[in-house]
């Protein structure tokens, strides 16, 4: 068995409603547990960054969303020394669709929130975090370094 360590592609969606807020939920059972994030997840072999996307937010919201547009690449490196985990984050927007987000994996979220993009909560997924702030400075990426 091979001690090679792999980075792992991390897909996370920002839906805003019509109010401009964004969608996060609480996580839990899984690394970062307490913190807030964007539905999302692995980008699976053979699928797309659109097609994760879209799957992800289905699966974890029920929500359907379209129009996709990559707004942040980011090294997610925060949970290397505590989860032994190393992600690129790709950070995608998505346009709302309309309906109430349903908690769809409750063993992974604890509950779904529209915040304000000015009051957002304190603890942050780094890949959620690093894709709000990419957005907000209207940029692409920003090493972590």
């Amino acid at each position: 068995m091979s001690d090679k360590k792999y980075t792992k592609v991390g897909i996370g969606v920002m839906i805003q409603n019509e109010k401009g807020q964004v969608l996060l939920g609480l996580r839990k059972g899984s690394h970062g547990e307490g913190e807030w994030s964007f539905p999302g997840g692995h980008l699976e072999f053979g699928e797309t960054v659109f097609e994760t996307a879209q799957r992800e937010v289905k699966e974890e919201t029920g929500l359907e969303v379209d129009q996709f547009q990559v707004i942040s690449v980011a090294d997610e490196l925060r949970y290397i020394k505590t989860d032994d985990k190393h992600y690129l984050n790709i950070g995608v927007k998505a346009i709302y669709k309309g309906g109430e987000p349903k908690l769809m994996e409750p063993d992974k979220c604890e509950k779904w929130q529209w915040f304000d993009l000015d009051a957002l909560p304190e603890k942050i997924l780094e890949g959620t975090d690093w894709t709000i702030r990419n957005f907000k400075a209207n940029r692409i990426y920003k090493p972590a370094r």
